[in-house]
């Protein structure tokens, strides 16, 4: 199984972003679904969270600006990114629950990361 985040990039402050992450794999099925950031210097912080029913949930500073959604048919994740700010610089990692293999078995994958990097 992999992980494997796209999207990100060099944005100005107040600019948008679109981050993806797509699950590959022998997967049986994907559920609770991810987006973490890791700022220079500092430690891996979750950003926000979505069920395979859709449920979700954000970090407070990602509330209001950033929009976490899934398409469950192609196993993939998305962030949408609006109004950021250079303190949002980071990479934002991907996370998944997934259900693989033969006894079926369940596990957290991570994908390798994508920079996001916001200037003032």
């Amino acid at each position: 199984v992999q992980l494997v985040e796209s999207g990100g990039g060099l944005v100005q402050a107040g600019g948008s972003l679109r981050l993806s992450c797509v699950a590959s794999g022998s997967i049986f099925s994907v559920n609770t679904m991810a987006w973490y950031r890791q700022a220079p210097g500092k430690q891996r912080e979750l950003v926000s969270t979505i069920s395979r029913a859709g449920s979700t949930n954000y970090a407070e500073a990602a509330k209001g600006r950033f929009t976490i959604s899934r398409d469950n048919a192609k196993n993939t994740l998305y962030l949408q990114m609006s109004n950021l700010k250079p303190e949002d610089t980071a990479v934002y990692y991907c996370n998944a629950e997934v259900v693989s293999g033969w006894p079926l078995k369940g596990m957290a994958y991570w994908g390798k990361g994508t920079l996001v990097t916001v200037s003032s």
